[in-house]
């Protein structure tokens, strides 16, 4: 009795990492600086210099030490060789996440290794540029994931972001099953805060689940992935792109309604609920029952949460995203909830709560929360190389106009 008890749990788990989770629509987004008329005249006034970019059929190809630049660059001579990558530690549709430590700083990363090949594939240039976008702009954000630098070869594009050893929540979960309301309540005020933080730069995050939320070594939130971000999104502004996990898709986007920024306070709710009960609301292992719970079943809340708790899922999973908690004054309205009377804002946001559990990291080699899955794996040996030689076809091309400006180093003074 115990085990069908539990299956619909261990079902969800086994589905979850057998990729249900990158169920992702093709979104449309702003055109980039790739496409603007003057850098094209740029492109074409260094054709001389860089004539492998503009020609087909070029000849003679790249010597084996020579990169492609796909745009300008603060970072140019970076390279993967200068780095040990170590272990990986994650893996996606595109690539793959591995420690890494910099050879001359002797600094530990995470390096997010993409293969353009297969980002060209799937037409998802633009979400990769997208996240590349955002990461720009956290820097300032203590529960947001920073970006050191990016860099590119012919073939793959390096993200060099803080290496983040806590675990994923999704981890966390799956070991303990659900956390103690408290447990929950700091995190969904720290996931809050970094989801207010980028609502007010005008990007809507749109792919919270557990899988990107990351405890860093004290055990203090950091979100991560910001591929399906949708940029310049305005107070009451809305998009209507299809996207997203299906475990906690908002009602609007499978309406295919236009959509604001409350998609994220639903999934916060969806996030909460799964934290405080062991899934997410509405869930099945049927894809298609699921999408029909989310749009028709009304929530269903057992009795065992305090009625604060009660009162934010309900206003957080309300399915008219006008009657949405957070949908007239955004993070105020999350922030002064009365769950959250408990949090001290100004002390969260300076990480002066102590969090409710401890990862226990004993430093960047420690990998204990890391899915043996991933960690078991070996790193390949062209992570850490540049392609010894590429021929550069009308698809290198294309690459080289698709991921023009990715490279990127922060000024100094960002660091002082």
């Amino acid at each position: 009795m115990k085990e069908a008890v539990r299956s619909p749990w261990k079902a969800f788990m086994k589905q979850r990492r057998m990729g249900l989770n990158d169920f992702i629509q093709k979104i449309a987004n702003n055109s980039y600086a790739c496409k603007h008329p003057e850098v094209q005249s740029i492109l074409k006034i260094s054709q001389p210099q860089e004539p492998e970019l503009m020609n087909a059929n070029p000849s003679p190809p790249p010597s084996p030490s020579q990169q492609i630049n796909l745009g300008p660059s603060s970072n140019p001579h970076a390279k993967p060789s200068d780095f040990h990558f170590l272990k990986v530690i994650g893996k996606g549709s595109f690539g793959k996440v591995l420690l890494a430590r910099h050879k001359a700083e002797e600094a530990f990363y995470a390096v997010k290794v993409l293969q353009k090949k297969a980002i060209l594939k799937k037409k998802e240039e633009k979400h990769i540029m997208s996240e590349r976008n955002v990461l720009l702009k956290n820097v300032k954000h203590p529960f947001l994931v920073g970006l050191h630098f990016s860099f590119q070869t012919a073939d793959k594009l390096y993200f060099v972001l803080d290496y983040i050893n806590g675990g994923e929540l999704f981890y966390h979960l799956q070991r303990e099953r659900c956390f103690l309301e408290p447990r929950a309540r700091f995190y969904a005020a720290e996931i809050a805060s970094a989801l207010g933080y980028l609502h007010s730069l005008n990007i809507v995050y749109r792919d919270l689940k557990p899988e990107n939320i990351l405890l860093d070594s004290q055990g203090h939130i950091v979100l991560t992935d910001f591929g399906l971000c949708k940029e310049n999104i305005e107070h009451n502004g809305t998009t209507s792109t299809f996207c997203g996990t299906p475990e906690y898709l908002a009602p609007e986007v499978l309406h295919k309604q236009p959509y604001d920024r409350t998609v994220d306070w639903w999934c916060l709710g969806a996030v909460l609920y799964e934290m405080l009960y062991g899934l997410p609301p509405f869930y099945s292992r049927n894809t298609a029952e699921m999408y029909d719970n989310i749009l028709n079943k009304p929530l269903q809340l057992k009795p065992n949460i305090t009625n604060s708790a009660r009162h934010l899922l309900e206003g957080l999973l309300q399915k008219d995203r006008t009657k949405r908690l957070g949908a007239k004054d955004d993070f105020m309205e999350i922030k002064s909830h009365v769950f959250f009377s408990l949090i001290n804002w100004d002390d969260l946001i300076n990480k002066k709560i102590t969090p409710p559990f401890n990862p226990n990291v004993s430093g960047p080699s420690d990998l204990r929360h890391f899915d043996p899955e991933f960690t078991e794996e070996p790193v390949p040996n062209s992570i850490g190389r540049s392609p010894d030689s590429i021929l550069i076809t009308a698809s290198v091309k294309e690459a080289a106009e698709a991921f023009l400006g990715f490279s990127y180093a922060p000024p100094m003074d960002s660091f002082l």
